[in-house]
């Protein structure tokens, strides 16, 4: 039953990216109104799935590439919601959603089948670690698209190419503050998922930090967020800057998320 729900989500997702784009060319109170129930009803069946995956596991599905990818995508779109409601900015959803369903179509490519879990996963730690860290990775996610959007405002305010899209995107300071906000939530987040991290390694393997190559990324992609976040509360880290560093430390993210999966072995290989 859950394969039937993955198919479902895919299609709705599919269908709020098509809205949001067409919302992002020629905005309208209805396209944006139906694009947002859309986009609602596809994280129900986002979350249905991974509740009927969680019965028919019998454990927390994050535990592979299919699944992980799956509740990342999961959790992109619920934190999206949540800012969307917060600051009104309908528009973010035309960058947010095409991430969105790009990380489910990806995750629609590998394996789904159920198969027994791995010694190391049966700890109760494994629900608290990683669905803490895909949290803070979804509001690094909503940070990099905002990172994203502030860059073409500026570029366009620079060039003093005031046209269509400049007037549909937020402003400079409403984009530079969701950067920040997604920041604030996030590295918390993610700092309480390296600690349950470590305490689960110990429990698994006898040693809080071994320097396998996920834990050595993890701990690369908490310095660049712990930078700037120390840059924007000392330095007054702002604008281009801070959205230039969401780019790169999302993209360390991704790296530290899906390139160590697969390119460099370790003790989370089966991952």
């Amino acid at each position: 039953m859950s394969e039937h729900f993955h198919l479902l989500v895919l299609l709705l997702y599919g269908a709020a990216t098509l809205l949001y784009l067409l919302y992002l060319v020629r905005p309208s109170n209805v396209v944006g109104r139906v694009s947002r129930w859309v986009l609602a009803a596809g994280f129900f069946c986002h979350c249905l799935f991974t509740f009927f995956r969680y019965l028919e596991a019998g454990y927390t599905p994050i535990t592979n590439l299919h699944e992980s990818l799956s509740f990342f995508s999961l959790t992109i779109v619920g934190v999206f919601i949540a800012f969307q409601h917060r600051y009104r900015a309908a528009i973010l959803g035309s960058f947010v959603t095409p991430l969105a369903l790009i990380v489910m179509l990806v995750s629609a490519t590998f394996p789904s089948a159920i198969v027994p879990l791995n010694p190391a996963l049966q700890s109760r730690w494994l629900g608290i670690h990683t669905v803490t860290a895909f949290a803070g990775y979804a509001a690094f996610a909503i940070a990099f698209c905002a990172g994203v959007m502030y860059l073409l405002q500026e570029h366009f305010l620079k060039k003093k190419k005031l046209g269509a899209l400049y007037r549909r995107l937020p402003s400079l300071e409403i984009l530079d503050d969701i950067n920040y906000r997604c920041l604030t939530i996030g590295f918390p987040l993610l700092t309480v998922a390296i600690i349950t991290g470590a305490i689960w390694a110990e429990t698994a393997w006898g040693s809080y930090w071994s320097w396998d190559p996920k834990e050595t990324w993890s701990l690369i992609t908490w310095f660049v967020y712990a930078a700037l976040l120390h840059g924007r509360l000392t330095t007054g880290w702002r604008g281009s800057r801070a959205a230039i560093l969401a780019i790169v430390g999302f993209c360390v993210l991704l790296f530290t998320f899906l390139g160590v999966n697969l390119l460099l072995p370790g003790l989370h290989s089966y991952r």
